[in-house]
């Protein structure tokens, strides 16, 4: 460029580093503008930092509460007093009663298992019909069509296709059995009638298939579970059953008496309240180190600001609809006067043993800013701290654009950067070249009247 080429010969003819001059006489000039586009940057930098860690410890708090509330280990639980009758557990959304049940396993639900003889290695078998007939007071009868040429696989496969049945292939000995396996309950009895042109358990005919001693030998016969509770006798078809004791599952594995009582889960609530005041104070250092009013980066920001006094609400938000312990507050949560949280272990202790459903349901899985639990309040506030429009989401959003704004001022700033020290080197050359001639015809006269005088002496 032709700047480069004035640059390189600058001061030669005044003997001053013109370029130096130039460079500190530009830096001079923009050095204010740089210096404050430098701050801004920095500044919108750690703002941008800030809101992002603000708005982690946040969705964190909020995701951990929600997910400890929803596992159910802060809800009552039913129990089964014999494990090797059943299992009980609490069916999703439901309350576990608060009355013990005695109940009786009479018989556990079976499904109905049959076996084939061994089929050896590379044997078809011939065409035919298979008739699947299940039920048992109703029965419903289904015909497979088996083509000729087809192998154990293939009829396992025509059997699991159309009847829904289970069918395995199991290596025994010299070859392989074919077991077909229905669903538990009585409904699920089945019988196969084999119709082909052998018509007899040997050879390659589909009588193979027939139920019966010379085909298909039932192990276990298909029956329904049978529960005393109270003294009435109910079946199911399934030994899992979630419609005997409300509101809770029964996983039946024998037959026995059990009781099912239910257990508060009072550690796990004690527990869970001094996890909720750590964690909740954990976020109100990271609040407060935003909002510092000297050095936080977010000090001025509205909504980190708004987050204090969003969650200093959260100690005497009613989180239950009735009853005297409604809010945090009256399980012995107090907030401090620097706004982290302290627990009267003490009262927490007394309301755990006096009204252990009111603290429970405080963890509760509800919904709402009010009366559906601190879960449901908590996600609340963290909905509405974090949203486009006004929470740390729009915070983010206009931190962003104003650094795109500062590029593009910055932009402008190297431009005319470029411009004044392109004007100014122009200026000095000029001047540098007319000192030049200067110093030249000095040199000139003062050569030519040495001359002169040495002419006359």
């Amino acid at each position: 460029m032709a700047v480069d080429s004035i640059t390189k010969t600058l001061g030669s003819g005044s003997g001053i580093d013109l370029k130096a001059l130039v460079t500190s006489l530009v830096d001079a000039q923009y050095a204010a503008k740089t210096k404050q586009f430098t701050t801004k940057s920095d500044t919108l930098t750690a703002q941008i930092s800030g809101v992002a860690k603000l708005k982690s410890a946040i969705t964190g708090f909020d995701s951990a509460l929600k997910s400890l509330v929803k596992s159910g280990s802060l809800a009552t639980q039913p129990t089964s007093s014999n494990a090797a009758v059943l299992g009980a557990s609490l069916i999703a959304g439901a309350t576990a009663p608060t009355a013990a049940t005695t109940l009786t396993v009479d018989r556990i639900a079976q499904a109905q298992a049959a076996t084939s003889r061994i089929v050896v290695p590379g044997e078809t078998f011939r065409g035919g019909t298979l008739d699947v007939t299940t039920g048992s007071d109703t029965k419903v009868t289904k015909s497979i069509t088996v083509p000729q040429g087809a192998t154990l696989a293939d009829v396992a496969a025509l059997i699991k296709k159309e009847t829904g049945f289970s069918t395995a292939l199991v290596a025994d000995g010299d070859g392989t059995r074919l077991t077909v396996k229905s669903a538990t309950g009585a409904s699920q009895a089945f019988e196969i009638a084999a119709t082909d042109t052998d018509g007899t358990a040997a050879g390659t005919g589909l009588s193979v298939f027939a139920t019966g001693d010379a085909g298909l030998k039932i192990g276990t016969v298909a029956q329904d579970a049978q529960v005393t509770v109270d003294g009435a006798r109910y079946t199911r078809a399934s030994n899992s059953i979630n419609n005997l004791v409300p509101g809770v599952k029964l996983d039946l594995t024998g037959t026995g008496t059990t009781t099912i009582a239910a257990t508060r889960p009072t550690a796990a609530l004690s527990q869970a309240v001094s996890d909720f005041v750590a964690t909740y104070n954990e976020l109100q250092a990271v609040l407060k180190e935003a909002t510092n009013a000297t050095t936080g980066v977010l000090r001025s920001d509205a909504a980190a600001t708004g987050i204090a006094r969003a969650l200093s609400t959260l100690t005497t938000t009613k989180l239950t609809g009735a009853g005297t312990v409604q809010t945090l507050a009256d399980i012995g949560v107090a907030t401090n006067r620097d706004g982290t949280l302290s627990v009267d272990t003490a009262r927490l202790t007394r309301t755990l043993a006096g009204d252990p459903a009111a603290v429970e349901a405080l963890f509760a899985d509800g919904t709402g800013a009010s009366g559906g639990g601190l879960s449901a309040a908590m996600s609340s506030i963290a909905t509405r701290l974090t949203d486009k429009t006004f929470g740390l989401d729009a915070a983010t959003t206009r931190y962003t654009r104003q650094q795109s704004d500062l590029a593009t001022a910055k932009a402008k700033l190297a431009d005319a950067t470029a411009a004044t020290t392109e004007r100014m080197t122009r200026q000095f050359a000029s001047m540098d070249s007319r000192v030049a001639a200067y110093k030249s015809t000095q040199t000139f006269l003062t050569n030519q009247i040495a001359a002169w005088n040495k002419s006359d002496s």
